[in-house]
């Protein structure tokens, strides 16, 4: 899966929540200095927040709708929210001069919306249509604009400060934000987090097993992955827990 971004109001509903909690009997482990993490005790904080909500909110429910829902569906669903991303990705395309992805990006929602049925069905991929992953925080990226601070965000996780400033943008360019109630855009912000949370389920649990110091290890896959999204770089490295707080656009978990 790639590429998102609380369920809690309508505001944050740009990122996804996750979990990095560290156990009660264990001493946090103390600051990295990490060179572009320079409030890194208040980052941990928030950080520390989030896991908090994830743990005894969001996985339970995550569990229960997983339970529930077979893979396939909970695939599908996720397709569908991907395909609602359109207007971010194909902005963004132009803004970075890729037109010949912005020209794939339109025959792909077309495809998908059409005989993919809203998206739920990926078609476009298997006619030559690869899915995209642009934001607006890549597009100021792309025009020399530098990260600034890492930032951990209450409810919507990692970022920075080039980023956070491209969420408003991205917002934006959603038309639904306009002529749909916001309840509705709150509720199915919520379906949408609460499913990508039960797709990873066991492997944001293995990752918080095996990390040595969790928060380093959500800050740094998202710092790389950014940086080669920027750069377009073929390779994209992800994690399960990274992906947990990018909006999925075209491929299924």
């Amino acid at each position: 899966m790639t590429r998102p971004r609380s369920i809690l109001a309508a505001p944050l509903l740009a990122s996804w929540l996750a979990a990095a909690p560290c156990p009660a009997t264990e001493e946090a482990p103390a600051p990295s200095h990490h060179a572009g993490d320079p409030i890194e005790s208040v980052n941990r904080g928030i950080f520390k927040f989030n896991d908090a909500i994830d743990t005894w909110v969001l996985v339970p429910v995550a569990k229960g709708w997983h339970w529930i829902l077979p893979d396939p569906v909970e695939h599908a669903v996720g397709r569908f929210f991907a395909n609602l991303r359109f207007p971010i990705v194909f902005v963004n395309d132009l803004l970075q001069g890729k037109v010949v992805h912005g020209a794939g990006d339109v025959g792909r929602f077309a495809v998908n919306t059409t005989i993919g049925v809203a998206g739920f069905f990926d078609f476009a991929t298997r006619f030559g249509l690869p899915a995209h992953d642009e934001d607006f925080g890549q597009t100021l990226g792309v025009w020399g604009v530098p990260p600034g601070p890492y930032l951990v965000l209450p409810f919507l996780g990692p970022s920075d400060l080039r980023d956070t400033g491209g969420l408003a943008v991205d917002s934006a360019s959603v038309p639904q934000v306009y002529f749909v109630e916001w309840f509705y855009l709150a509720g199915s912000r919520a379906i949408e987090v609460i499913n990508t949370r039960a797709a990873y389920l066991d492997e944001v649990a293995r990752a918080k097993r095996e990390a040595f110091d969790y928060y380093e290890f959500v800050r740094d896959a998202y710092l790389q992955r950014r940086r080669a999204l920027v750069n377009d770089s073929e390779e994209v490295p992800t994690s399960e827990q990274e992906d947990l707080y990018q909006l999925p656009e075209g491929s299924e978990p």
